[in-house]
């Protein structure tokens, strides 16, 4: 079973390089679509929802070695 977790591959907290991860997806990718869609959503709650999800979603490196 695949879990969500911050990637390494980090520009900010490696929030967009994790889902990227998850979905196997380009992180570049990710990261312009998440871009694009803060910006028209007014930038606030995009922003706010980036935060949450750095709270939320655990750090590879932290989990590994434990």
């Amino acid at each position: 079973m695949k879990k969500l977790y911050r990637s390494s591959n980090r520009i900010l907290a490696g929030v967009c390089g994790g889902i990227a991860e998850y979905f196997d997806v380009d992180p570049t990718l990710i990261r312009v679509v998440y871009a694009v869609l803060t910006l028209f959503s007014a930038a606030f709650p995009g922003l706010l929802l980036y935060i949450i999800l750095m709270i939320l979603i655990p750090n590879y490196n932290k989990i590994e070695n434990q």
